[in-house]
């Protein structure tokens, strides 16, 4: 059965508020289920899980359920499942997990294509205890990251090696099966951020080869939570206790402090919302949630070929990157207006869309000097009418 984007907006009230949102980066629009799972739990889950007493057993138990539902989001097992508010927190904290020794003897890998929640904590670490980061370059023609250059980039003394599944800029999809080989003979901790893929595409831990997996559920209509997945949950106790609890145990030993069930509730919702989306999805939750991204992927494949075909039809609108292999997410400029100026526009009939966003591949591939780059993404509510206003209001703009 074809995908029923009609019966995915049916889900989403705020969707009846005149807007075109095509700004997924900034956090999708968020389903009916998962605002009520918050408003009811924040009436029943005020306790901390450890007591005895039913809210602590239920905030114990929500908390149990959201470890679960991330493991089914990516094939991973609920026992490696780290929750935390950011996918900075979660890896600032995992690098000050990391023996020190790591960073004084080892070299360090990241990414211009990455979001700065990917990079920082690991150029920080790194700059604390006097290691060596060295850089992996975005293509500037393609906007893809060419997974060649990891075969120089890591050696024998590299440590950890920071790649993103997918830009939040340009869409294009990095090759990880490229790189895995080369992380596991150096023997580096491989971490993927997989926070702009995770709402397009089906994801499993092992057959991606990451050590440390990493997803933000706002990116997919849940609340402002992130997880970070270990594919081998006991290297989890090899790691420095992060959490002010000296009993922890488990993923809790880096969790600094208790969650707020309210928001856990939300995030089990917003992943139940994900295996719904396909009226034809049955089974168990990891199958459901499989058949849905499916659909998902294929549906908006061919929304995002239209919008990129639409949009270099334009003459003064220029698509950064012409990498094919992507998730919905499209950057580009207009000659001769600021994408402040656009985004203004664009605002002024009724379409969401995000400028100037602080990322080094734009400031790479050279957006700064065409006046900045309009970011736009597209999501599983986003429909071909919505696609055809945005590029009428851009071709106003001539």
């Amino acid at each position: 059965m074809a995908f029923d984007v009609a019966y995915v907006r049916g889900l989403i009230p705020s969707l009846g508020d005149g807007w075109i949102h095509l700004d997924p980066q900034a956090g999708m629009q968020v389903p009916d289920s998962v605002a009520t799972a918050v408003t009811t739990s924040f009436r029943h889950l005020a306790a901390a899980p450890g007591g005895v007493y039913p809210s602590a057993r239920a905030s114990a138990d929500v908390t149990d359920s959201a470890r679960r539902a991330i493991a089914d989001l990516v094939g991973g097992d609920a026992a490696g499942v780290v929750l935390g508010p950011s996918r900075y927190s979660l890896l600032a904290c995992l690098a000050e997990a990391l023996s020190p020794h790591a960073f004084l003897r080892g070299d360090v890998v990241v990414t211009r294509q990455d979001d700065e929640p990917n990079i920082v904590p690991w150029v920080r670490a790194a700059e604390r205890y006097a290691g060596r980061i060295r850089w992996a370059e975005v293509d500037v023609e393609s906007g893809a990251l060419p997974a060649w250059q990891f075969g120089d980039l890591i050696t024998p003394e590299t440590e950890v090696v920071a790649v993103t599944l997918a830009s939040s800029t340009t869409g294009a999809i990095t090759d990880i099966g490229e790189i895995t080989p080369l992380v596991r003979e150096a023997g580096a901790l491989f971490v993927v951020d997989a926070t702009n893929a995770a709402p397009y595409l089906s994801l499993d831990i092992h057959e991606l080869g990451a050590d440390v997996l990493v997803v933000s559920a706002e990116r997919w209509g849940g609340p402002r939570m992130s997880a970070m997945v270990f594919r081998e949950p006991q290297v989890i106790d090899r790691l420095r206790l992060m959490s002010m609890d000296p009993g922890a145990k488990g993923p809790a030993r880096l969790e600094p402090e208790p969650h707020q069930g309210s928001m856990l509730a939300g995030l089990v919702a917003s992943v139940e919302h994900i295996a719904g989306l396909d009226e034809d999805g049955i089974g168990k939750r990891r199958r459901r949630l499989i058949t849905s991204l499916d659909g998902v992927y294929e549906y908006l494949q061919r929304l995002t070929y239209y919008l990129v075909t639409t949009l270099t039809q334009l003459n003064h609108v220029n698509v950064v990157g012409t990498e094919e292999n992507r998730v919905p997410l499209v950057s580009f400029t207009v000659d001769g207006v600021s994408a402040d100026k656009v985004v203004r526009r664009l605002a002024d009939n009724g379409v969401c869309a995000l400028a100037d966003v602080p990322h080094r591949a734009l400031v790479r591939m050279g957006a700064p000097e065409f006046g900045g780059a309009v970011t736009v993404g597209l999501a599983p509510y986003s429909t071909p009418y919505e696609v055809d206003h945005l590029v009428r209001t851009l071709g106003s703009l001539a």
